[in-house]
């Protein structure tokens, strides 16, 4: 159930909804946007009428949710979650938040000449594995802390928010002092222990989409990160296994306004995972900016050729500048910002 308080609604007759809410069995979860104060109620209440929560004090409307996702849905707050960072950078708001860097930490020159390249292009996070989920046990499963310290090094350096895949409930304390958001993989979407705990920790989480999974399934993992008090989740449309066997994957830029429509959540496109191609990598970012995706996670790598995961679809650091100079001349036609190109960056390595 959803409470809508009224404007002018006092704390007193707030609290006086939460304790009615709380007595009928709800957990209570408190939104305060720019104009009222909104009540969600969720878990397994005793039979309640929501018509008599219209009759109390400061109420200005009680709705009963049917989809199975509460918090994640668009009338927990239906002007829509900004995702705030402490250095002032924002996801969801009315700029396009670029996140560059290469799938995984190789070494120290390369994280940080990549970091230069992708500052100096206009993007604010740097992304990087220290941690790799791998299909093969043989390929290479990144740097771990070695890393993470380079990741927060270099970050330093720079002024770029870090963003780092974490895979297990473990590695969350570990990388907590060396990240600025932690990301879910696709493969781990549904591990519904590690979103739990992600849940109780007080920094943002970027959720990729499954490789198989629906909307309504990404919304629910969403719910499972929010309902544990974290509201600061940002959502990734990472592409779809398909029957197609051209692209890594089947990039759906449909799920992005249709997210927008049913979640007050932001959301990101990821169309190097998207595609698993290169060359496809600027037309699919193209085309989530135009449906409305508030930001990009884009593969980038100093030379790709020589990566060792995920070359085939990083850009080279000529290609971002080409894609971020053709972004700023598309989000302005959709209502959007997008950070001018930086000075040159040059950090010591």
């Amino acid at each position: 159930m959803i409470v809508a308080m009224q404007e002018n609604a006092t704390e007193e007759q707030i609290q006086t909804v939460v304790e009615r809410m709380v007595a009928i069995g709800f957990n209570v979860h408190r939104t305060t946007g720019a104009l009222q104060t909104i009540l969600a109620g969720v878990g397994r209440p005793a039979q309640f009428d929501h018509k008599d929560f219209e009759l109390l004090p400061g109420v200005s409307e009680a709705v009963r949710i049917s989809s199975p996702y509460k918090l994640a849905g668009r009338g927990f707050r239906p002007e829509g979650t900004i995702v705030r960072f402490p250095n002032g950078v924002e996801i969801g708001g009315n700029e396009l938040v670029v996140m560059a860097g290469p799938c995984s930490v190789e070494g120290r020159d390369q994280i940080f000449t990549c970091a230069a390249q992708v500052k100096a292009a206009g993007a604010k996070f740097l992304r990087g594995g220290a941690f790799k989920p791998r299909s093969s046990p043989y390929s290479f499963q990144g740097m771990g802390l070695e890393g993470l310290k380079l990741l927060r090094e270099v970050g330093d350096a720079t002024g770029l928010l870090i963003i780092s895949e974490v895979m297990e409930i473990s590695q969350i304390e570990l990388m907590l002092p060396y990240v600025d958001c932690f990301q879910v993989g696709a493969r781990n979407m549904q591990n519904f222990n590690l979103l739990r705990e992600l849940g109780t920790v007080r920094k943002p989480v970027l959720l990729k989409r499954g490789i198989a999974a629906t909307i309504e399934e990404v919304l629910l993992s969403a719910e499972y990160i929010l309902s544990g008090g974290n509201y600061d989740v940002i959502l990734c449309e990472r592409g779809i296994r398909t029957y197609e066997t051209y692209t890594r994957n089947t990039m759906d830029i449909s799920a992005i306004p249709v997210i927008k429509h049913l979640s007050h959540l932001p959301i990101v496109g990821d169309p190097s995972h998207g595609t698993g191609r290169r060359d496809m990598v600027a037309p699919m970012a193209r085309a989530s900016v135009a449906a409305g995706a508030d930001g990009l996670l884009i593969e980038v790598h100093p030379n790709p050729d020589k990566a060792v995961s995920d070359g085939a679809q990083s850009l080279f650091p000529e290609q971002l500048v080409r894609l971020m100079d053709e972004l700023r001349l598309i989000a302005p036609a959709v209502g959007r910002t997008i950070m001018e190109p930086a000075a040159a960056a040059t950090v010591a390595v």
